[in-house]
């Protein structure tokens, strides 16, 4: 890795930091120049404007959660439960995420304007609905939608109850096998339900 992607790497990684922990108004560009150690001028150039920065940040988790999440069309309780993990173990895209809607996108797709996140994994759910593997009366963003909304109930921004890594296994074990039967008993159809209560079982125990 070269010393600019090295730089930038150290800015992206900062900025992640101090933007899930203070938003975009209340980020402050010093302390992530500090934390990275690399001066505001450098910053500016790569990214253009603290605006520009956060927009990079998004971006770079919304491609990491993309890389460590894929989809499996084929195993939505499967997918859901690893979705949870994801966000108790790494809750910086979500919180975010938060701030992207609190503070610039008030309604509609939160995400709009950063292109390609979705288009795989509606094509995915399209062809599973296709195949009978998935309730075909929904849209595909909306069967997108259920999912997260689901694997996101006990998540670190949930408004009434927020899950942390330090909450027992067993009751992380409980979550999981509801948020699965929860997917398996809305989207996927009465035919699969048992087999794939059986896989997701089997990953989660």
């Amino acid at each position: 890795m070269r010393d600019g992607q090295r730089s930038r790497r150290r800015l992206l990684d900062a900025a992640t930091v101090e933007f899930a922990a203070h938003g975009i108004a209340g980020a402050r560009v010093d302390r992530i120049a500090e934390a990275s150690g690399v001066n505001k001028s450098q910053m500016y150039s790569y990214f253009g404007s603290k605006d520009g920065l956060f927009d990079a940040v998004l971006r770079d988790n919304l491609r990491a959660n993309l890389n460590a999440v894929p989809l499996t069309a084929d195993d939505l309780p499967g997918y859901a439960v690893r979705l949870y993990d994801s966000y108790v173990e790494r809750p910086e895209l979500l919180r975010l995420a938060t701030w992207n809607r609190l503070e610039r996108v008030p309604t509609g797709d939160l995400f709009a304007g950063f292109e390609g996140r979705d288009e795989n994994k509606l094509r995915a759910i399209a062809d599973a609905q296709g195949e009978g593997l998935i309730d075909p009366a929904l849209a595909p963003y909306e069967v997108f939608c259920l999912i997260t909304a689901i694997a996101m109930t006990w998540s670190p921004v949930n408004v009434t109850y927020a899950a942390s890594l330090e909450d027992e296994e067993s009751e992380h074990a409980r979550r999981r096998s509801l948020i699965a039967e929860t997917v398996s008993r809305s989207l996927v159809p009465p035919v699969h339900e048992a087999e794939l209560g059986d896989a997701v079982g089997a990953k989660t125990r």
